[in-house]
């Protein structure tokens, strides 16, 4: 493996790249969320990952605009947001373009009227395939106007993937860590190209995940903390984590990833944690979402 470093990046199949990690702003709203943004900026996360649903699209561009590093160097990925559940209402592909378009605008908080996206994602498979293939249609409109650069999915199944039109999703972004894993679309995604991003590569910090026997012995055994183990666990399968935190302290601590490796054993004993569904804690299943 090649020595990773907090610049190192992912080929996509388009051509461009993507950092191999990235900083995750969910639900972090008004100053909270432009003060968190421009600390991961200026500690130097190259990427950051917003959505419509989390409705912090403009904290997250007044983070990375008073952050003071050019917009050339950060990558920026949010997702457009689907109907909700029982909604009758059916977006044309036009009315998606328009509505991504709006995240433009969001984000745009420098003033240069010259913002774009780097990767833009459907957040999740609903209502159905009709409606799926609309939404694809309509970013793939907008990567075709240009303001767009890459465009891609989250919380899609194998089924979801492949009856999508063209053209390929650069990106799927899952619930991936040691307890959730989800193997068959990751070897899916994998031989097609489609680099996977990790949401809730921490488990939420959840208690019984962090106190982990396995885990606990590695972190014990590098001298880090299972944070650390965590992320890079991810790092070394090929996925591009994107940890979310408000805290200053663990936002500079999760990039410290790089001096040093998990070996084979290590490697080894997380992947034998997988729980399948059973260790989700985003409550996401894509397995069981709409076909």
């Amino acid at each position: 493996m090649s020595r990773l470093t907090i610049e190192s990046t992912v080929d996509l199949h388009t051509g461009r790249k993507i950092p191999r990690l990235g900083f995750g702003s969910g639900n972090l709203r008004d100053q909270i969320g432009v003060d968190a943004v421009e600390h991961a900026i200026k500690t130097g996360y190259l990427m950051v990952d917003t959505a419509q649903q989390y409705q912090n699209e403009r904290e997250v561009g007044t983070g990375i605009a008073k952050s003071g590093v050019p917009r050339s160097q950060i990558f920026i990925c949010t997702k457009w947001q689907p109907r909700p559940d029982g909604s009758t209402e059916r977006p044309t592909p036009e009315q998606v373009c328009q509505e991504a378009h709006q995240s433009v605008l969001r984000l745009d908080q420098s003033g240069s009227g010259k913002e774009y996206l780097d990767l833009m994602l459907i957040h999740h498979p609903r209502p159905d395939s009709d409606g799926r293939a609309a939404h694809w249609k309509g970013l793939a409109l907008a990567q075709k106007e240009g303001w767009v650069k890459d465009i891609g999915v989250s919380n899609f199944n194998i089924k979801h993937l492949e009856a999508l039109p063209g053209p390929l999703p650069a990106v799927n972004q899952l619930e991936l860590h040691p307890w959730c894993q989800q193997r068959e679309v990751v070897d899916y995604c994998s031989k097609k190209g489609i680099v996977l991003q990790a949401f809730c590569p921490l488990v939420r910090i959840r208690k019984d995940k962090f106190e982990d026997p396995v885990v606990v012995k590695i972190a014990r055994k590098h001298e880090k903390g299972v944070a650390h183990i965590l992320l890079r666990w991810s790092l070394q399968k090929g996925f591009v984590p994107i940890p979310k935190t408000s805290s200053a302290e663990r936002i500079e601590a999760n990039k410290d990833l790089y001096d040093f490796e998990l070996d084979y054993e290590d490697m080894e004993e997380l992947d034998g944690l997988d729980q399948g569904a059973a260790g989700r804690v985003s409550g996401i299943d894509p397995a069981h979402l709409p076909d």
